[in-house]
């Protein structure tokens, strides 16, 4: 199914369901999981059939309930704990990322969900210190996909190449920012 189709079918399904519609797209974003669906096709979605304003404030809503989810089936399910830890050192080995560069991961798409949560949960020493900054990081991605996803989705090979790399040099710097802060701390 290719994201005209999802859109169409989306579409379709939240126009008869008129007064639940907004309960029932939040919802979506927390079966997203279990249907593979990326969270810019979502978001693209929102912004398509409640409008920008309305459509950002249900993703965000979806998506920090869905990290709220997240903490708890990581907390629930050591196996899940213990998929995530590979996961994380395979992708981002004996390194840790600040929760700036979590942020920026986020607004990335494609980048795995659950794994920046276990990041998150990982640099927190509470839940509600975990949801603070997930919420706070999960801002951009509602906005940005909803607004400028359906664009994004649309831009040249080039484009989409050119806003990666942009994303890649903001992540470096501040990897690099972080990494001198730990060295002063130390001295």
């Amino acid at each position: 199914m290719d994201l005209a189709e999802f859109e169409q079918a989306i579409e379709n399904f939240i126009g008869h369901a008129g007064f639940w519609a907004p309960l029932l797209f939040v919802l979506l974003h927390l079966i997203r999981p279990l249907l593979f669906l990326p969270v810019i096709a979502v978001c693209i979605a929102g912004g398509y059939l409640f409008g920008f304003f309305q459509g950002a404030l249900l993703s965000f809503i979806g998506l920090t309930l869905m990290s709220y989810v997240s903490y708890m089936l990581i907390n629930e399910f050591p196996r899940f704990r213990a998929k995530l830890a590979a996961l994380k050192d395979k992708w981002f080995p004996d390194r840790n990322l600040s929760v700036s560069q979590v942020m920026i991961l986020r607004v990335m798409p494609f980048v795995h969900f659950h794994l920046l949560s276990f990041y998150l949960m990982e640099m927190t020493n509470t839940r509600r210190e975990y949801m603070y900054y997930s919420a706070l990081g999960l801002i951009a991605p509602a906005i940005l996909y909803t607004a400028f996803g359906k664009a994004i989705s649309e831009f040249p090979w080039y484009a989409t190449l050119s806003m990666f790399l942009l994303l890649a040099a903001i992540f470096s710097f501040i990897d690099k920012w972080h990494s001198r802060k730990q060295k002063l701390d130390k001295t």
